[in-house]
């Protein structure tokens, strides 16, 4: 079973409370991150791309960090780990995202891999000009199919003479190339977004669901698995979990009881209008997974909450549903959060009683 981290490339990480953790990104942070998610013997670390925040009191995402830059310093700064950056692709054209995967392949050789955001947060875009219309939320697969199409192209071969709907290449060449195959994931939650990673992508990452009901988006990676039988490849699902852990059951309780009192409203609100101007997503699509919960305080993503043994058993448990290679974290206090699971959690765990370090510091 591999573990990755979400790392905290935007300020307060994935709780929009007042009452969490209040922290601003750097290369600093998030460099410590990855290199204890490293020496606890983590398989990879992403890193998410978001270009206009939703305000409120906390400033909520308001301050973020490039995600290929990032992702290249902490590059030169681990050896092991395997890294994937984000693109948000109406941002960036495919040809320069496949020589900047090309770069950073050549500092972690093998170790990079990018993660495809079709993007359904119109003011990220809009405030530079780039959204093309509300007409994207039905088409943005089609646009990132054609995208990872061309960046393939020019990793395998060099040359992308593709022409498609919205990219026309003219002998679009790319020299160096990466050694090793680029791994490429996704996180499409409604059908078409799964069948998208399914035959382009070779994870799709997922949201669990519920507070300390760690099976209940059991039905998720099992249509991961149905949707990779029907192009047949086996992609696998990465679930995404949020651990608020302490000692006691009670401790870490209080923890996210405080967490949702703080909640900020007015970041909220505006998360919900966004999400709701996307009128065609399905019922299984992340939007819908927002507006599905009144105060999703950390993105209605499921959450463990409790003492160091309970969290280690409900991670056993996610372990189990079928379709699932992977469970990708975000904690409250990223650091302290890393070094409580590495020393208290994980250990407990027997999904990962093969991928202990000899040695976590």
């Amino acid at each position: 079973m591999d573990i990755g981290v979400f790392i905290p490339i935007n300020n307060n990480g994935w709780i929009i409370s007042a009452t969490s953790p209040q922290y601003m990104p750097s290369f600093e942070l998030n460099k410590a991150v990855v290199q204890k998610a490293e020496g606890y013997g983590f398989d990879f670390a992403l890193s998410m791309i978001k270009l206009h925040g939703f305000g409120g009191k906390t400033e909520y995402w308001d301050h973020g960090l490039e995600s290929f830059t990032l992702m290249a310093g902490i590059a030169a700064v681990t050896t092991r780990i395997k890294l994937f950056a984000s693109v948000a692709v109406l941002t960036i054209p495919p040809a320069i995202v496949a020589r900047m995967t090309s770069t950073i392949d050549s500092i972690a050789p093998g170790r990079f891999g990018v993660n495809i955001v079709s993007g359904w947060h119109s003011k990220e875009y809009s405030q530079m000009g780039l959204w093309p219309g509300d007409q994207h939320f039905a088409k943005r697969y089609d646009y990132s199919t054609e995208y990872v199409t061309i960046m393939r192209q020019l990793w395998e071969t060099g040359l992308s003479d593709f022409k498609g709907d919205y990219f026309q290449m003219d002998g679009c060449v790319l020299s160096p190339r990466p050694k090793d195959r680029v791994k490429v994931v996704a996180a499409g939650q409604s059908d078409r977004g799964m069948a998208f990673a399914a035959e382009f992508c070779d994870f799709n990452f997922c949201l669990g669901e519920g507070v300390n009901e760690p099976t209940k988006a059991a039905s998720v990676p099992a249509r991961v698995l149905e949707a990779g039988k029907k192009t047949g490849r086996d992609i696998g699902a990465y679930m995404l979990y949020m651990i608020i852990a302490d000692e006691t059951d009670e401790a870490a309780w209080a923890k996210w009881k405080l967490y949702v009192e703080g909640a900020d409203k007015e970041a909220l609100a505006y998360l919900h209008g966004k999400a709701a101007e996307d009128t065609t997503a399905a019922d299984t699509s992340m939007a819908a997974a927002v507006l599905r919960s009144p105060t999703p305080v950390n993105w209605n993503m499921g959450t463990l909450v409790g003492s160091y043994a309970n969290v280690a058993r409900m991670m056993d448990e996610i372990a189990t549903m079928p379709g699932v290679k992977g469970i990708m974290l975000t904690f409250d206090d990223f650091l302290e959060g890393l070094d409580t699971f590495g020393k208290r959690i994980q250990p407990l765990m027997d999904c990962r009683r093969d991928r202990l370090p000899l040695a976590a510091e």
